[in-house]
């Protein structure tokens, strides 16, 4: 397939065009049948999800006619992030799940060929489902993993040695977070000398059940040694499944209690865990930021990055799973949907204009070195649509291109899955600032901070500002406050994280000294910026300018309480 790209991409593209010929979405562009590149690109637009949300709001609100997809749609996959604050909603297909499945199925043969061996073990993977809803139409609308560990392909996956897992399905699909991870954990314990490899999908999941070790080891070790499961994990099928798997045995208890108790966590891992092998986790783009966290609490084990996929669909894979975080790029399988590639430059931000659209790069035509924005055309019906990745390409496996992913376009904070542009992190500030007014204060400048020392990490705002009266400065509570407007502000994505995973930490603001923002220009033009094109940055992390803000910090505040959030609040109907 890798070496003939062009044309399993003229097929693919075929396939589509023919197979949704009759969809209300591409009727309306007039194609008469046409399935050749030529015409579609004529004749087709690239859009964005703004753009097609008023269609796939039709579907949700129980329109089954064949607006995007001659098959019926079966579900959405929820994503992060419109400009409205809320979860875009993605339609897909039945057949979607065969095309994940196969992807999934190249995953070990790749990784057999660079470390052997691992049918002789368990894999420890901690792996959670998210909350779903139901759109007025009566579909599902949920997260594209909780779509696919509740399918028949995850729950009864037939037996494979290298597939193997120390978390029992009950436990996956335990909906509450604690007794999901505590369940997991548990077994992760019991089974400890058996386990090859740890993972998690992302880098901060794994911090976080190695957090959630550190705070609940005691308890842990006291069912081990008891035989007998806590309390708090109440949902029957769990304490059934557990019933066959949890015995007394005061020797192992004795050991996490040696491991956990001291202020000693380096290398806790491999110390637990003594046969792992690698870290199978994503530790690109925003979660690259927990590399060196991970490498001190497993004592630098290897980090694979296995595949890049998305709610819209998936991509590819790494074929060289064991490199270096730095090094990671991912092969694109030709054969899972067609791909067109913006060239991308800081100049034009890959901006399109409507009257003199660029011609998009096909799959087969990039070129080594340079960047893109990625647009995908899938069988599920979503047509030229851009995904809002920054692709580099760094080579090419046989004539298919290997990318590196570089980040998601416009986004300014991430700690988990929760993405902040930049417009949604200015509103949030000035939603604060207007709690500020009464006590004549304004917010002078501000930038911010993904935190990532702490588990969870957390989103930390810096702010400059000017009281006019001294005497009727904002109080401590009144800045507590101000946290939390700013909570209430992010989208429904960062919201499930604070609330439902605990994934990220409270918000702090940190108010810096008069003068602050000055400083940073001063040295940024100090550094070769143009002082007629300086802007302040709205999130830093270059280690000497946050020391730089960090050293004229003059309070911190945290959000009080949790923001709302529950499933109900995602827009699903207009």
């Amino acid at each position: 397939m890798t070496r003939n790209v062009d044309s399993v991409q003229e097929k693919v593209l075929a396939e589509i065009l023919s197979g949704n010929a009759n969809t209300e979405y591409l009727q309306r562009f007039k194609l008469g049948g046409a399935t050749d590149r030529d015409t579609f690109k004529s004749k087709v637009p690239v859009i964005t999800y703004e753009e097609i949300q008023p269609d796939i709001q039709r579907i949700a609100n129980g329109d089954r006619s064949p607006i995007f997809s001659s098959h019926p749609i079966s579900e959405f996959l929820t994503s992060s992030g419109t400009s409205a604050g809320e979860r875009k909603l993605m339609p897909t297909i039945q057949e979607e799940l065969d095309r994940k499945q196969l992807l999934y199925s190249l995953l070990m043969p790749v990784m057999n060929l660079y470390v052997p061996g691992l049918d002789k073990g368990k894999g420890l993977y901690f792996l959670f489902i998210k909350a779903e809803t139901k759109t007025p139409s009566g579909l599902l609308a949920r997260p594209v993993l909780t779509s696919y560990y509740k399918s028949d392909h995850f729950k009864t996956r037939p037996y494979d040695p290298y597939n193997v897992y120390t978390s029992p399905n009950e436990a996956v699909l335990c909906v509450d977070s604690f007794q999901s991870m505590y369940s997991q954990m548990l077994c992760g314990l019991l089974m400890r000398k058996e386990v090859l490899r740890v993972g998690a999908v992302f880098a901060s999941g794994l911090l976080r059940a190695i957090h959630f070790l550190e705070l609940n080891w005691q308890q842990l070790a006291k069912d081990i040694a008891s035989g007998i499961l806590n309390p708090r994990v109440s949902d029957p099928s769990i304490r059934e499944c557990m019933s066959r798997i949890l015995k007394p045995n005061r020797e192992l208890a004795d050991f996490i209690i040696k491991e956990c108790e001291g202020q000693n966590w380096e290398g806790i891992i491999t110390r637990i865990w003594p046969n792992t092998k690698y870290l199978d986790v994503i530790v690109t783009g925003a979660m690259a930021q927990y590399i060196r966290t991970l490498d001190y609490y497993s004592g630098g084990l290897p980090k694979a990055c296995t595949m890049y996929a998305s709610s819209e669909c998936y991509f590819g894979l790494n074929l060289k799973p064991m490199c270096k975080p730095s090094e990671v790029c991912y092969t694109i399988m030709p054969n899972m949907c067609y791909y067109e590639f913006i060239p991308h430059d800081s100049a034009n931000h890959g901006t399109i204009s409507r009257d003199s659209p660029p011609r998009l790069v096909d799959l087969a035509d990039v070129e080594v070195g340079k960047e893109y924005e990625l647009v995908i055309t899938t069988y599920a019906g979503l047509c030229r649509y851009r995904v809002g990745d920054i692709l580099q390409v760094t080579g090419f496996h046989n004539s298919a291109p290997q990318f590196k992913f570089i980040r998601r376009k416009n986004v300014v904070l991430s700690i988990d899955s929760d993405k902040t542009d930049e417009a949604e992190l200015q509103n949030a500030v000035e939603n604060a600032a207007s709690i500020l007014r009464p006590y004549d204060t304004s917010v002078v400048e501000y930038t911010s901070y993904a935190d990532t020392k702490t588990i969870p990490g957390h989103y930390v705002i810096y702010c400059e500002l000017h009281i006019k009266d001294p005497t009727n400065s904002p109080s401590k509570e009144v800045f507590n406050q101000c946290c939390l407007a700013m909570e209430e502000s992010l989208n429904s994505v960062y919201r499930q994280c604070r609330v439902a995973d605990n994934s990220i930490g409270p918000l702090e603001i940190r108010v810096v000294k008069d003068g602050t923002f000055e400083e940073l220009m001063d040295y940024a033009i100090s550094r070769g910026a143009s002082i007629n094109q300086y802007k302040a940055p709205r999130c830093v992390n270059f280690t000497p300018i946050v020391e730089l803000i960090d050293s004229r910090v003059v309070s911190v505040h945290f959000s009080p309480d949790a923001p709302h959030w529950t499933p109900e609040r995602q827009r699903l109907e207009v």
